[in-house]
């Protein structure tokens, strides 16, 4: 990338089962951006024993949310890695403390949001089905298994992840929606804001250029 090119700073967003992680990797490799995913780099953290990574897992352990202060240190400390990069964050912000956190330390060019139905997202997941000891993948809409509830190379059931089971789906659709409509109205508001002062700036040029001598 050439010195006086000028970087992209871009948030996706999308509730679980909403397809994030198949955009993500489809406009980073399209648009050579650094992909950052605040779930993977999580995992990362926690499994080198990373001061941040145990101060994260103590919470996860409890069953408690990660603070806002210790997933905005997380991702702050690996995007000052990427500073000659564009990038693309995924997962982060998801709280208005965070999307603020954010703002003091980097222009965010663009927010995307994915805005996929709940029911679509719901009648996805719960339709995934798995075979533990391989990891095989089935769904039960579009790659279904060849008996039902059966792996098709082994012949061992198969089982549905508590996480994809319907009561905990429309749980954490719901967890979702609370948590990041503020976050939401924040860059739809700042857009609105920096909408404003562009128009301002057109009108306030336009008006000198009319004054000025012919």
């Amino acid at each position: 990338m050439g010195a006086s090119a000028r970087l992209l700073r871009a948030v996706i967003m999308g509730a679980p089962g909403s397809g994030k992680g198949t955009v993500s990797s489809r406009i980073t490799k399209h648009f050579a951006l650094k992909h950052l995913s605040s779930g993977d780099l999580l995992r990362d953290n926690m499994l080198r024993g990373t001061e941040i990574g145990v101060l994260a897992k103590t919470f996860i352990d409890q069953g408690k949310l990660i603070p806002d202060d210790v997933m905005t240190r997380l991702a702050l400390h690996e995007l000052r890695n990427l500073t000659q990069y564009s990038w693309l964050l995924d997962g982060f912000p998801r709280t208005l403390p965070q999307a603020e956190a954010l703002d003091r330390a980097y222009q965010i060019d663009t927010v995307i949001n994915l805005n996929v139905p709940f029911e679509v997202i719901k009648q996805r997941l719960t339709a995934r089905w798995i075979h533990p000891a391989s990891g095989r993948v089935y769904n039960i809409e579009f790659n279904p298994p060849k008996a039902v509830g059966i792996d098709d190379l082994t012949g061992e059931p198969l089982i549905q992840r508590d996480d994809d089971k319907p009561e905990t789906v429309v749980k954490r659709l719901k967890a979702y929606e609370v948590q990041t409509q503020p976050v939401l109205e924040y860059y739809q508001d700042t857009a609105r804001e920096e909408h404003k002062q562009r128009n301002w700036e057109r009108e306030k040029q336009a008006s000198r250029q009319s004054r000025s001598p012919m």
